[in-house]
């Protein structure tokens, strides 16, 4: 299906796997995990919803690898330049990608990624030493913050907000929302994607948003007003949600 054929390596992101990109497909290389197979039940699921999204061409298991093969979703990514310096464009799609999220009937979803699941696994990861503080935001852990993650886990754990569940990307940034003709075309990277709090993603899509304009990741964009999102929302920011979903992501 691929063999022979050439690729580049794309290493966008944090997510620790090898990523091949092929004229017309994705190849994903990653240690096994068991959580993993939730992953392509969910992608199936998703096809099922009609939710612009990798499709699942073949998955094999090798040892302690796993390949999926995906279909490559077209379009480019919204924090490719070319749409940075459109923000109406950009945001507007970023909010259009959440609503079409958001109306998708979750009644059969195959995932629940709750605040039960995250909590669950953030202190399976402090209690191995698996966060990495070197990635958190500066003010996290430093004077007048937290201690350290586990600190931060017990706040986490004692002020759990009030979900309102749809269904989740997980991981919803810039470089997993994609554009095409100034419009939203499709998401990439659902592996977190599930039930779960619409702020999760609301929090993670603002926090991007802001960091892509404001140097963090190299270039400044100071046309671009990150509150623009909930206005494209037509919600008003809950800033504490918001707050405890960044502060939760420092955990991952």
């Amino acid at each position: 299906m691929i063999k022979g054929k050439p690729y580049t390596v794309d290493d966008t992101g944090m997510s620790g796997s090898t990523v091949l990109i092929f004229d017309d497909a994705v190849l994903k290389i990653v240690r096994f995990r068991e959580r993993n197979e939730a992953v392509i039940r969910m992608m199936r699921w998703l096809e099922e919803k009609n939710v612009p999204a990798p499709r699942v061409l073949a998955y094999e298991k090798e040892g302690e690898k796993e390949y999926l093969l995906m279909s490559k979703v077209p379009g480019k990514m919204s924090c490719d330049p070319y749409y940075m310096k459109r923000p109406e464009e950009m945001i507007k799609a970023l909010a259009d990608g959440m609503k079409l999220l958001w109306s998708v009937d979750i009644s059969d979803c195959p995932r629940i990624m709750d605040l039960d699941v995250e909590l669950k696994e953030a202190r399976y990861r402090v209690e191995n030493g698996l966060v990495d503080l070197e990635n958190a935001e500066p003010e996290t852990f430093a004077e007048g913050g937290f201690k350290d993650a586990a600190e931060l886990l017990t706040w986490l754990e004692e002020h759990r907000p009030e979900s309102e569940p749809v269904l989740s990307h997980g991981d919803y940034c810039l470089p997993n929302v994609l554009m095409e003709d100034g419009k939203f075309k499709g998401f990439i990277d659902l592996a977190e994607a599930g039930v779960g709090d619409k702020w999760r993603d609301i929090a993670l899509g603002y926090r991007s948003l802001k960091h892509n304009a404001d140097g963090t990741y190299g270039k400044t964009y100071p046309e671009i007003d990150p509150n623009m999102l909930f206005e494209e929302l037509g919600i008003k920011p809950d800033w504490d949600k918001i707050n405890y979903y960044i502060l939760l992501d420092e955990l991952f």
